[in-house]
């Protein structure tokens, strides 16, 4: 690793929507932070699963009109990956200590004190969902939120820890061989857009595919040891102080992890979104189920989609069709008991 200075800022051209990329040097090494919007608007960090990056994990919840106007109307948004997963990273050095998610989360209140940040909504996906869960219970001031997508807060049962066990072998050995890549995508997406030998593997999953050639094997694997050596939080989530929205794929792997964290938050203050026919990461194999309750959520705080956007049908919210008594935070806590929302799929 570099350590020439405290960070690096670099502009990337090559990143869609005028993002701007900064490299910042924390106590367990760089981070990749990659900001696009207004600096003065409230700030949403992002933080995706494992082997991905802002662009691989976070694009088709962006790239959607409804989420565009929403969120980057809203907020600046801070795109924070995992070490080691930007694009065109480097391998890190073998000789630096494996971090643990202790260490990612302590990374994430150096990356908000460099930027001068104070309390931050919250986006992660699965592996991105414990750490930014852990963030909020060690640092609970610094939080507004949490938007939680197919999270984990128990240790890892025997069967996942034996299945990144077999990942991390693969990687250490053979790099990103076509097996990994199997074994993530399987992580990843439901079976319906997985393909099999007589219905051809979806865009979505073929683009994941090439993206995860462009990750470093090394990287990936200190990122996978890190989430399988991590602790039970159940008992933690006592602590958070703030709402909670939490999505989760009936297909997905970590189903049942969500369902439990879900019951172990308290029912005033976090909702639960079960997507029919989809797989862990919602926000690209179906981005378009997490923009109501999105809405709904944000209208809590105060954050709402700009008028003058012409509203789809799928999201017909506005201002001003909602109660006024919604937008306080004692009817919002209410609002948000656990529901289910089931998406149907068209064939």
């Amino acid at each position: 690793m570099a350590d020439s200075g405290d960070f690096v800022s670099v502009d990337m051209e090559t990143i869609s929507l005028g993002g701007k990329e900064h490299l910042i040097k924390t106590g367990c090494g760089f981070v990749s932070v990659s900001v696009f919007g207004d600096p003065d608007k409230p700030a949403l960090i992002t933080y995706p699963d494992v082997a991905l990056n802002y662009m691989s994990c976070f694009e088709g919840l962006f790239f959607c009109p409804e989420a565009f106007s929403l969120l980057l109307h809203n907020f600046c948004i801070y795109h924070i990956s995992p070490p080691g997963h930007e694009l065109g990273a480097a391998i890190i050095k073998s000789d630096d200590p494996l971090p643990s998610v202790d260490d990612l989360a302590d990374q994430i209140a150096e990356v908000l004190d460099y930027f001068g940040l104070g309390a931050v909504m919250c986006m992660g996906v699965t592996a991105g969902a414990y750490i930014l869960t852990l963030f909020a219970i060690k640092y609970t001031q610094r939080v507004l939120g949490l938007i939680l997508v197919s999270p984990l807060c128990k240790a890892p049962s025997w069967t996942e820890w034996l299945y990144n066990k077999v990942i991390s072998n693969l990687l250490h050995y053979y790099g990103m061989c076509s097996l990994v890549k199997e074994l993530l995508l399987m992580r990843y997406f439901s079976k319906e857009v997985r393909g099999n030998m007589e219905v051809p593997e979806s865009d979505i999953v073929q683009a994941r595919r090439k993206l995860l050639d462009e990750r470093q094997s090394p990287n990936v694997f200190r990122f996978l040891e890190a989430i399988n050596g991590r602790a039970d939080i159940t008992e933690r989530l006592k602590k958070l102080k703030c709402r909670s929205l939490i999505f989760v794929g009936e297909k997905s792997t970590f189903h049942a992890d969500a369902l439990y964290m879900t019951s172990k938050l308290d029912r005033r203050y976090s909702a639960l979104v079960e997507v029919q026919a989809c797989g862990s990461m919602v926000t690209e194999e179906q981005p378009h189920a997490m923009m109501i309750p999105l809405e709904y959520f944000l209208m809590g705080y105060g954050f709402y989609r700009p008028s003058q956007f012409n509203v789809s049908p799928r999201s017909p919210l506005s201002p001003t069709s909602i109660s006024p008594e919604l937008f306080s935070p004692e009817s919002m806590g209410l609002k948000l008991k656990p529901i289910k929302t089931r998406m149907s799929v068209e064939v």
